[in-house]
């Protein structure tokens, strides 16, 4: 009797899991649509501006301003997104793997490293380590996030780059590539010149008016808050996706338990039963002799 007491207490258990485990996996699937749209349709912005970049990059007139200039490698600052509650199966564990990788790289050059924590789950692994300093930490956005959002973390790196403080800004994320399937990459950020062979585009042989020199530094700074908004997009998306696609496995593992314990469960109030039929037959039997 009390076997089958804890069964059924251990049934219930498992069955009340499994209504959290599928309640967040609706809740992730119907934020997961949204933020794919998201994600996807933001694309072409970074497109342009990665391209912008590239161009103005290129020019013989700014070659020697802060943002463009490539120098000696002493301080790297590096940017990493996560999620903030976690329970997203692997997704945080890929991104702070990688940062691991540029952590030790920089070690082996000798190259200090600072990190920015974007989601409470990098801030709490970098504050774990040693030799490595979290300068600043900021939650997961929920929902879109604005420009606002955006801004005060890209001033932070612009003002620490301009002012020499770091010589390398890059920003580990995870992209979006399905609803089963998110690659963690690693962009760099600043300098911000960018050269790669492609097809020259339009924007080859755009004028810039009144001249390069004047927009520059605007420009740059806009086009970087375009990268880190694009960066935390697919971030997002995939971090929803991760989440659903764990919360559903949850959800099923849930439900194989539920069915192994229930079987459990008939065996041995079966077996408690037929005892219960012998110990009463048998003492009809002891009376009657």
């Amino acid at each position: 009797m009390a076997n089958t007491t804890a069964l059924k207490r251990r049934i219930g258990s498992v069955k009340n899991t499994r209504q959290i485990t599928k309640a967040m996996e609706l809740v992730a699937a119907s934020k997961m649509k949204k933020a794919q749209d998201q994600a996807v349709h933001a694309r072409a912005y970074r497109m342009a501006a990665h391209e912008l970049l590239r161009k103005l990059g290129s020019v013989s007139d700014v070659e020697n301003h802060p943002l463009f200039l490539n120098r000696k490698i002493n301080q790297h600052l590096i940017l990493v997104i996560t999620s903030d509650i976690g329970l997203a199966g692997a997704y945080d564990a890929n991104a702070l793997k990688q940062l691991t990788k540029v952590l030790k790289v920089d070690v082996e050059n000798k190259v200090k490293s600072q990190v920015v924590g974007i989601g409470k789950k990098a801030s709490q692994f970098v504050g774990r380590l040693e030799g490595v300093d979290l300068v600043a930490a900021y939650p997961i956005f929920t929902g879109q996030p604005k420009g606002a959002d955006i801004r005060p973390i890209v001033r932070t790196i612009l003002e620490k780059y301009e002012t020499e403080e770091v010589d390398k800004v890059t920003i580990i994320y995870t992209g979006f590539v399905s609803s089963i399937k998110q690659d963690v990459s690693t962009l760099e950020l600043l300098p911000a010149a960018i050269k790669e062979d492609k097809t020259l585009s339009e924007l080859e042989v755009a004028i810039f008016e009144p001249s390069i020199n004047e927009i520059v530094e605007s420009a740059v700074a806009r086009l970087i808050e375009v990268q880190v908004w694009q960066s935390i997009l697919e971030s997002l998306a995939s971090e929803h996706s991760s989440r659903m696609l764990a919360m559903k496995n949850a959800t099923d593992n849930a439900s194989d338990i539920i069915d192994d314990l229930t079987l459990e469960f008939n065996t041995a109030r079966q077996a408690a039963i037929t005892q219960e039929i012998a110990e009463i037959v048998g003492g009809a039997e002891a009376v009657s002799a």
